[in-house]
């Protein structure tokens, strides 16, 4: 997410008013008793809608079914649908031009089967999900009227150039299952999706139909992102058009894209990280572009893996060089793994200059360039690696297994369990304790869970079963409230996934967990359960500490970096208190995965105008400890205290773009303070006031092995809100970001952190790996490739790619065999474990499946000058 002192400004060069979108005229607001038209089996059109939101009395409806009364869209294909479409959209008082967020206005606005014909850009207000039917994706038809930037816009530009939001703060948005059509429009103009979004969002099960047309002049595009610090999407097919996907945002996870028959597939115009994973491209003119302006490089790093590219020219194209050495040397930073370039790509990489790299016509098992380390040693390479092997329990047909967010299509409404028709009540003031924990007590099989939009206040333990599938309506809140969460010597869990020693699946999608006022005893959700590959997850579900509507954590905890902690008063330090751990993977658990997952301590609030910046302390983010297997898709933790990931004697751990921010007030106080509580594995920290050496690490690896960062962005942007620690020298933000200690077969890919003076270290310290002097890239520093000293699977050895097989122990045997926990610290206590939930009748178990075919930032050291847009450096930040 973000910081605002004077936030990155995008700057239109080329801005007609054709390519503004207009905001939809406004109608009264009111809750209005919308006709229900039957036009689908899908569960989301017909299920009854109880949902509430907090302190907005009288807002609604939460659901908009673009065809009902008031809105009237026809959906025929000839109608010009819309103003109808953005009625339904912005009416009831929603966060459009003019709000800098909202949780207080939520909106699910769905699509039945259909052509909805537009001439001008559907707008999506903040806190939106627009959603077409699953089970027959309605079309969005550009007409060969339509004037605009882009047939779906998330972030309007205004005449002067100003969007309607700030992009890195552009949160909570999900668009899926469309069938996007621009193919009316001229080929030099048009894009399906203007997409310039944060954390919190997704695409999901979208078609882009363009003009198949292989002149330069195709400009269309099917998505443009021009900005933002996102972010999450899956699941897309592009057909045709000058460019399947034209992106630019500081870091992002991408996965399952589909493209046939584009001039480009893959166009990268800036970033500071990516991972693109299982990306099949045929028939293009270029795969992968990541060339931009190769004089002065603006694409920071790519992880391109399992991946394949047929019939296409130019596997991927790079401004990257050895000699003379690229400008910045370590932009434009690339690591492939096991992709599949064998069929008519006579090129796999080549030179911007048109030379080529690398021969096509193979696949390429494992290559890089930029900065390689083993440990302490690094070089700068252009070459062969050696890609590490992994479990077989990671892998699933050769690559890392995947697995798409279920929407459960063919399940019908009646089998979904409203917890307010169930006696909890989502108001942020009644005990709901008891009312949700009924819910899972009897549940059934066949039955899901749903939590109808809403606060829920817990106050104990809720005790999840061992197989149950939940999904909530636009992100609920389930928080936590009251003295059982209360304690930090006595830390227990709000959400408890299944027992130690469950075996079993549970699903989870659109659920957010938070707090209402402090609680820094509560562990947010503590995961047990072993399961098998593909059987349970998290998908769209999210932390949210402090700074919103329902948490009593807004301007009574505004900071002030001219006062000490120390000079603090008492009711400050209490009041702003956050929670122990927002995420536990026990050492109990197995086969957790975990998609699209923001674990937020809120550094600004959101329902404040201004997003004024704001102090909470929260202990620590995502802790694993977990023997694995392990995915984390597309993940962000941000702003604790002792750090945002950690690995405490875990194995088979795959990251794929992990983020991070180091709180905004450190070292004012420095780490631990600020919290109380202590827990086995935490760091040491012994340090004076504004010793940068006590900030939060962004990842700690401890007793671990077999962990694999397929991309990271771990930053330090502030020095007690002061920015004067961004200065080219020395970048000391903070002392170290990356701790590597008593582990082994740890890999690092494409590894971007921003000023922190160390960005690896290794034997608690003693060893600083890799420096942020040394491997200075297009925003943070970035090495290409790291490996632990010790391990036989550095980059230059003989062991086998991604897909061979070390024998996997079962979830069991692992548990037992796992590394021990790090030493507990003083004092150090465990979670608390409540006694068990009385039984109830287990749900279904979801099936083993993998993923199906889909149906500038600040302080950048020049400007990015291209022919829509220009990045200015300022002197703010991220999220």
């Amino acid at each position: 997410m973000l910081s605002f002192s004077a936030a990155m400004r995008l700057l239109l060069l080329v801005a007609p008013a054709a390519l503004v979108s207009a905001a939809p005229t406004a109608k009264p607001a009111a809750a209005l008793e919308l006709e229900v038209r039957q036009t689908s089996s899908y569960w989301l059109a017909d299920i009854d809608r109880r949902g509430v939101v907090y302190n907005n009395t009288g807002y609604g409806p939460i659901f908009r079914n673009v065809k009902d009364s008031p809105y009237g869209a026809a959906g025929d294909g000839v109608t010009d649908d819309t103003d109808a479409i953005n009625l339904a959209i912005s009416a009831g008082g929603r966060c459009g031009l003019g709000c800098d967020s909202s949780t207080k206005s939520p909106a699910i606005v769905y699509f039945p089967p259909g052509k909805y014909k537009v001439t001008k850009p559907i707008v999506q207000y903040y806190f939106t999900q627009l959603v077409g039917d699953a089970t027959d994706p309605p079309t969005l038809l550009a007409d060969a009227s339509f004037t605009g930037m882009a047939v779906i816009d998330s972030d309007p530009y205004e005449d002067n150039g100003a969007n309607w939001y700030v992009n890195q703060n552009n949160f909570y948005r999900q668009v899926r299952n469309f069938v996007i059509d621009i193919t009316a429009l001229p080929s030099s103009e048009g894009a399906g999706i203007h997409w310039q979004v944060a954390q919190a969002t997704s695409l999901q099960n979208i078609t882009f139909n363009m003009v198949k047309d292989t002149s330069s002049a195709n400009q269309q595009k099917g998505i443009f992102m021009d900005n933002g610090s996102g972010g999450f999407m899956s699941d897309l097919t592009f057909n045709g058009g000058g460019f399947g996907a034209w992106l630019g945002n500081q870091q992002f996870t991408t996965r399952n894209l589909v493209f046939n028959g584009c001039n480009t597939a893959f166009f990268m115009n800036w970033n500071w990280g990516w991972t693109l994973k299982s990306a099949t491209i045929d028939s293009c003119q270029v795969g992968v572009d990541i060339a931009s302006s190769p004089a002065n490089q603006t694409v920071g790093s790519l992880v391109f893996i399992d991946s394949k590219i047929s019939n296409t020219p130019v596997g991927v194209n790079t401004s990257f060089s050895l000699n003379p050495e690229s400008v910045p040397a370590m932009g434009g930073s690339l690591y492939i793994e096991n992709v599949d370039m064998s069929t008519n790509v006579p090129t796999a990489i080549q030179s911007d200059t048109g030379s080529q790299i690398l021969a096509g016509n193979t696949v390429i098992a494992s290559w890089g360039q930029g900065d390689s380390y083993t440990g302490s040693s690094g070089s700068r390479i252009q070459a062969s690696l050696s890609a590490p092997s992994k479990a077989s329990s990671l892998m699933s047909g050769g690559k890392v297994f995947e697995r798409s967010k279920p929407q459960y299509e063919t399940v019908t409404s009646s089998s979904f369990i409203s917890v307010i028709s169930s006696g909890a009540v989502g108001d942020g003031n009644a005990d709901d304790t008891a009312a949700i924990q009924g819910v899972f007590d009897k549940i059934e099989d066949g039955q899901i869970v749903y939590f109808d939009h809403g606060i829920y206040r817990v106050t104990d333990t809720i005790k999840v079963p061992k197989n149950v599938k939940i999904t909530g309506e636009i992100w609920p809140v389930i928080a936590a409230n009251g003295s059982n969460f209360g304690d930090p010597t006595n830390p227990r869990p709000v959400f408890q996934v299944g027992q130690p020693g469950d075996s079993g699946a549970v699903e989870m999608s659109d659920l957010v967990f938070g707090n209402m006022g402090p609680a820094p005893g509560a562990v947010l959700i503590e995961w047990n359960l072993q399961s098998a590959q593909g059987a349970s997850g998290m998908w769209d579900v999210h932390a949210r500490v402090g700074g919103y509507n329902g948490t009593y954590q807004g301007m009574n905890c505004y900071h002030n970096e001219n006062v000490t902690y120390a000079d603090k008063s008492q009711d400050y330090k209490t009041e702003c208190q956050g929670v122990f751990l927002m995420m536990h993977i026990t050492s109990s658990a197995s086969g957790a995965y975990l998609e699209n997952t923001w674990f937020w301590t809120a550094d600004h609030s959101l329902d404040t105008g201004g997003s004024p910046q704001i102090d909470i302390y929260t202990g620590r983010g995502v802790l694993i400890q977990s023997p694995g297997p392990t995915w984390l898709y597309g993940t962000a933790s941000e702003h604790s205290v002792l750090y945002n990931y950690q690995l405490d004697g875990a194995q088979n751990t795959w990251m794929g773009m992990i983020q991070s921010e180091t709180p905004y007030f450190q070292p004012n106080p420095v780490a631990p303070q600020g919290i109380s509580g202590t827990l086995a594995g935490d760091p040491s920290f012994n340090c004076q006031a504004d010793d940068t050496t006590c900030d939060s690490w962004g990842l700690r690896i401890v007793n671990s092995s077999s962990a694999f960062v397929y991309s990271g962005g771990l930053y330090s942007f502030f020095n007690n809100y002061g920015q004067d620690c961004l200065t080219d020298n020395p970048q000391d933000c903070q002392k170290n970001m990356v701790a590597v200690d008593s582990s082994s077969d740890v890999h690092f890919f494409s590894l971007t952190t921003k000023a922190s003076v160390n960005m690896i270290t290794e034997n608690d310290g003693a060893t600083d790996d890799a420096k942020d002097a040394d491997n200075r890239g297009v925003f943070g520093a970035v090495v290409v490739h790291w490996t632990d000293s010790g391990s036989s699977n550095g980059p230059n050895n003989n062991s086998t790619g991604p897909s061979s097989s070390a024998a996997a122990s079962s979830a069991t045997s692992a548990a037992s065999s796992s590394a021990p926990s790090a030493p507990a610290s003083s004092g150090a206590t465990s979670i608390a474990n409540p006694p068990p939930a009385s039984a109830g009748a287990p749900s279904a178990s979801a099936p083993a499946v993998a993923s199906p075919a889909p149906s500038a930032p600040a302080d950048v050291a020049t400007a990015i000058a291209v022919t829509t847009v220009k990045v200015t450096e300022t002197t703010t930040v991220t999220a």
